[in-house]
């Protein structure tokens, strides 16, 4: 028997019994367009609703992008097929918009910048206070840094940091505060991240001798002032004196005893120990006879003087810088002086002037000569005191003789020895103005916000505080006195009233402020070993008597974070002064040829 196939088989079925679809010619789906696929369209993908919505609700367009750009959405290239043809011409349809459009410049949630506060721009660190401002975009959801980046899903923008008007902003270029002349050889440029790295822990300081005398502090203005009743700033004439290093008789008498190989006084030194904290220009004369160096200052020099809001993010503007004439009281110079008047006020004002109750030094006051003086002394003492700056590497011991200032003092609450405080003070110009730092109103902030208070004035002011509680340290001072002086009217110079005083401990505040005396300490001690170093350079070129004197010059560049050292003639400065004094005989000689 032949075998039987499969066909056989099929062929014998019946009709109705046959595989596949059914070929009925009353088909409902005839004529509906057929949706091409590709084979790479997952099914699954597409059903999962819910992982796109909460992709795209996390992540925001970038996320969806992220996650989808590779595939394909299932149909997506026939979607014409299925287009519906508007029955009627919509082109003449319009939706009214009544609502009123603003004509300020917002931002959505994918822009760059969100304002908070007024609409003024402030400092960087500053978070939703006044005139801050944040930056929206960038990593993970909840995470921010030290540009405060808001993450809700907008686009990033790292690389770039917006401000208010940054583009119409003018480049500020600051002049130097000493001219650097042709003959002037430069042999050191050190940047402040260097200099941050240095340390040495010097002992504390011995004192060698002290001069003048002090008043006693007046207790009455740690007291808060009752509103409207402000203490007005006086202007009084009393003879204070900021003599230089090497022309203070008592440094040049401690020269010739050999007392140290280093001089100094706590202004000069403060300045070049805090420098990694300074903006501005700066300038600090080294002369080196022999042995000895001498740390010095020009007649007039900018270290005399009180800076104002130096470190804050938007510090004040030169007039020609700002474009508003109107603003010249608030330019850096014009606010640098009216501050130098007010700590020299504040701290004669703030004491009791008694002659049966002050407390006399062991010396008078070296600078005062009371057959050509006319005005009577202020109240300061003169401590001269001695560091040891040796390092087991040295041969011969290294000591620094410092002159430092005592204001006042203060009686001991417990009955011991009378404490030596210094006063200094902060002022205020205009909280509103450019240039205030987002500084709070102290009228209104500085009894029930004083911490907040001080903690702006720590920003904008770094350097500034950092000397003075410097200063209150070399000269082992038991207490500082801040206080919080205001114009009485913003828009003049002329006036000022005393709102506050706060009271600090130089090393607590020193901690407050992350203020470290060995990297200042380690700053000195490098300057010094460079200074020492370049005789012996000098020496093999050309034989040098031992006395021989040589100058340098120690300059902050104004538009960077550099320091350069200067090896300058001699003579340096010299004729400038000597040109001073001859202007100023023919300027007496002509004032007395008028009134004769």
């Amino acid at each position: 028997m032949a075998p039987i196939s499969i066909a056989d088989i099929v062929a014998a079925l019946p009709a109705e019994d046959t595989w596949g679809p059914a070929t009925s010619s009353n088909n409902m789906l005839q004529g509906v367009p057929f949706a091409p696929f590709s084979k790479g369209d997952k099914l699954g993908r597409m059903a999962d609703w819910t992982a796109e919505s909460k992709d795209r609700d996390r992540q925001g367009r970038q996320g969806y992008n992220r996650n989808f750009r590779d595939q394909q959405v299932y149909g997506a290239g026939a979607s014409s097929l299925f287009a519906i043809q508007a029955a009627e011409d919509e082109s003449s349809f319009s939706v009214v918009d009544n609502t009123r459009s603003s004509a300020k410049r917002t931002f959505g949630r994918g822009g760059g910048t969100v304002f908070r506060g007024r609409a003024q721009r402030g400092g960087a660190g500053q978070r939703g206070g006044r005139a801050g401002f944040q930056r929206v975009g960038g990593a993970g959801r909840g995470q921010t840094n030290d540009r405060y980046y808001d993450n809700r899903g907008a686009r990033s923008n790292r690389g770039r940091r917006f401000g208010w008007k940054d583009y119409d902003k003018p480049q500020r270029t600051r002049e130097p505060s000493v001219n650097i002349r042709p003959d002037w050889n430069m042999l050191e440029e050190v940047d402040f991240s260097r200099l941050s790295k240095l340390n040495l822990e010097a002992p504390e300081g011995e004192d060698v001798d002290s001069y003048g005398f002090t008043y006693y502090y007046d207790r009455s203005y740690d007291k808060a002032p009752v509103k409207g009743a402000e203490r007005r700033l006086q202007a009084l004439e009393r003879a204070a004196y900021n003599v230089t290093t090497s022309q203070d008789p008592v440094i040049q008498e401690l020269a010739e005893k050999n007392e140290a190989t280093i001089f100094a006084t706590a202004d000069i030194l403060s300045m070049l120990m805090c420098a990694p904290r300074s903006v501005y220009s700066w300038d600090i004369v080294i002369v080196h006879q022999g042995n000895k160096i001498f740390f010095d200052k020009r007649e007039g020099a900018s270290l005399d003087l009180v800076t104002v809001n130096e470190n804050a993010a938007d510090a004040p503007l030169e007039a020609s810088e700002s474009g508003n004439k109107q603003d010249s009281i608030n330019t850096p110079s014009a606010l640098a002086m009216e501050a130098t008047f007010i700590n020299h006020n504040f701290a004669l004002q703030t004491v009791i002037e008694s002659n049966e109750a002050k407390v006399e030094q062991s010396n008078p006051n070296p600078f005062y000569n009371a057959s050509e003086e006319t005005e009577a002394l202020a109240s300061k003492a003169y401590k001269y005191r001695r560091f040891d700056l040796s390092l087991e590497r040295d041969e011969e011991p290294v000591h620094i003789v410092v002159r430092t200032e005592i204001d006042a003092s203060l009686k001991n609450p417990t009955g011991g020895p009378d404490q030596q405080i210094i006063v200094k003070a902060l002022n205020e110009f205009d909280s509103k103005a450019q240039g205030s730092g987002g500084a709070l109103d102290w009228r209104s902030k500085l009894v029930s916000q004083r911490g907040a208070v001080v903690a702006t004035e720590m920003k904008n002011n770094s350097c500034k505080l950092a000397r003075w509680t410097t200063q209150a340290i070399l000269a082992k001072a038991d207490a500082m006195k801040l206080g919080f002086v205001s114009r009485a009217n913003p828009r003049s110079a002329a006036n000022h009233v005393v709102l506050g005083v706060v009271g600090y401990k130089p090393r607590e505040f020193a901690a407050q402020m992350n203020l470290n005396l060995g990297n200042g300490w380690g700053i000195v001690r490098t300057i010094v070993d460079r200074i020492r170093t370049l005789p012996a350079e000098a020496d093999a070129e050309e034989d040098a008597a031992q006395d021989k004197v040589r100058k340098y010059v120690l300059v902050k560049d104004p538009n960077r974070s550099v320091l350069r050292l200067y090896s300058v003639p001699a003579n340096t400065f010299e004729d400038d002064e000597e040109d001073d004094l001859a202007a100023g005989d023919k300027d007496e000689d002509k004032e007395d040829a008028e009134e004769e």
